[in-house]
């Protein structure tokens, strides 16, 4: 059983070979294989006890010819080429931005990553504007905090996703969050203003953090929202 967070995440994962980084227990792996998302999987971890964790709960569910375990810090363990779909959950986004880094530079570059950062998602849409990353599709979902998930997907040019956006807030925010401009997001960007305003003291970092939400809420509310009667 899965929470909100892994629920997102796994909606956006489909292919036939899969490594999730990071496991732990292991749960997102089992129910991909069990949901028919991946035939095959690898499981990537670097400290002893989530990596014996994933293995028991591999060994327990019968997987162990779908599901290889290994031990390794971040993509090192996976050969170029070798996987063409990746996610990572439950990291900072600086730390997973360094992960992606460090495949980068061994030519470890899936052709889609799905990723779940605990923190702000700007660094991991500025790697992938400048690292040949589409965002494909993201999604907002509810738990101790609000989590963002996003699918990256290798490809030639500008992304467009971020036409005509105000930049700074389509790479806080989120473009295709911006557009769809959901009550949840909503929610985060007018509490982003409330707790950032007392703190945005000119030349303070706070600042700049409250002009990027507030240029956010401006053009969320330019938008009309859509009515529901109309269906669609």
């Amino acid at each position: 059983m899965l929470d909100a967070r892994l629920e997102s995440v796994l909606t956006l994962i489909r292919a036939p070979l899969h490594a999730d980084i990071g496991s732990d227990h292991a749960g997102l792996p089992l129910e991909l294989v069990r949901r028919g998302h991946i035939e095959r999987g690898v499981i990537v971890e670097l400290n002893p006890g989530p990596l014996e964790n994933a293995r028991l709960a591999v060994a327990r569910a019968g997987l162990g010819g779908r599901l290889d375990v290994r031990s390794g810090d971040g993509l090192d363990p996976l050969a170029p080429g070798e996987v063409p779909s990746v996610s990572l959950t439950g990291m900072g986004a600086l730390t997973m931005r360094g992960i992606l880094e460090r495949g980068a530079a061994r030519q470890v570059r899936p052709d889609a990553l799905v990723v779940q950062p605990n923190d702000n998602p700007a660094p991991l849409r500025e790697w992938a504007l400048g690292a040949g990353y589409h965002l494909r599709a993201e999604r907002l979902a509810s738990g101790y905090w609000t989590y963002p998930v996003l699918r990256f997907e290798r490809a030639d040019g500008p992304d467009p996703a971020y036409d005509g956006l105000p930049p700074e807030a389509a790479r806080r925010y989120g473009p295709l969050l911006l557009r769809e401009a959901s009550a949840l997001l909503r929610r985060q960007v007018w509490a982003d203003v409330t707790r950032l305003t007392p703190l945005a003291a000119p030349g303070r970092p706070a600042a700049l953090e409250l002009a990027t939400a507030r240029s956010a809420l401006a053009w969320l509310e330019g938008r009309t929202p859509p009515d529901p009667a109309a269906g669609g």
